[in-house]
């Protein structure tokens, strides 16, 4: 953690919604002049998609099935680990960018599936926001959550986290059902290894659970709307939460435990308002207050 240079990471599951919540984030920065830098979790992954592809196949054929972009074998976690280590001393660091469609393409001159080329951050940022699988992974090997000072984690329920990457993956990216259940399957234990944990690590979680039936999410026909959902925001130290706050801006929120709120799914964005801009002002000026 650092007070100069302050690093705040978004991390969740693939289809979890960690894009969406990116884009309150950037409403902040932009209201409040906020200057971030950013870091996209797949621009770490250690294989393009053809050699991805190879190395599936390879362990597929000595027996694993499960070799997945969610392990810590096939992420250059250990440099991720640097770049934050380097931003928190002194504002440094680098990313690149992995191209997903076409339209990517064309917009950054590179092929879909490879990486551009490495970049320096721009100087004199106040922040660093990265949004990803790993944001608060803490392994035998790397210890990402001690360079983050604020953690957040994006968790649907596991049904409707299927049913969004479902969608998203068929509508966005042109795959099959089969296509991607095969994906699920095969990712399931380096999520229960790799992304699970890092919930426990995180400062809040935003958690959204549908009101609806989605009992089988490999048969649902659309998203479950967020007047359809309520959400779980919890926090991993309720000290200093202004909850009566929060139940009073938001109405129909409730309280299920001490550092638990409920709210109606369509109040999530204003939550997140209410919530993360005072976390975020408060390290932007112990960082203002540091260099003067």
């Amino acid at each position: 953690m650092s007070v100069q240079h302050p690093i705040i990471a978004i991390t969740g599951s693939s289809g979890a919604g960690t894009t969406s919540v990116r884009k309150t984030f950037e409403q902040i920065f932009q209201r409040e002049r906020i200057k971030a830098v950013y870091i996209e979790g797949d621009a770490f992954h250690r294989f393009d998609r053809t050699e991805m592809a190879r190395r599936m196949s390879e362990a597929a054929a000595a027996g694993n099935h499960h070799f997945s972009h969610f392990g810590d074998y096939s992420n250059l976690l250990p440099e991720l680990e640097e770049v934050f280590r380097t931003y928190g001393e002194d504002g440094s660091g680098r990313t690149r960018h992995y191209v997903h469609d076409r339209q990517e393409s064309e917009r950054l001159a590179v092929p879909p599936g490879s990486f551009t080329p490495w970049e320096p951050f721009e100087p004199d940022s106040d922040v660093l926001f990265y949004e990803g699988l790993h944001g608060a992974l803490v392994t035998d090997k790397v210890d990402l959550a001690r360079h983050v000072d604020l953690k957040i984690g994006v968790v649907p329920v596991i049904n409707l986290e299927w049913i969004q990457k479902l969608h998203r993956d068929r509508s966005a990216r042109g795959y099959s059902a089969e296509a991607v259940t095969d994906t699920i399957l095969r990712r399931m234990p380096d999520y229960i290894n790799f992304i699970c944990p890092q919930f426990s690590e995180t400062d809040i979680n935003f958690q959204r659970a549908p009101t609806v039936d989605t009992s089988n999410p490999f048969i649902a026909r659309w998203i479950p709307t967020a007047d359809e959902s309520i959400v779980v925001i919890r926090f991993r130290r309720p000290q200093g939460i202004d909850f009566p706050y929060l139940l009073s801006m938001l109405h129909g929120a409730f309280m299920s435990r001490a550092n638990s709120i409920c709210i109606p799914g369509g109040k999530m964005e204003l939550a997140m308002q209410l919530i993360l801009t005072p976390m975020i002002l408060k390290l932007i000026e112990r960082r203002r207050r540091r260099a003067t």
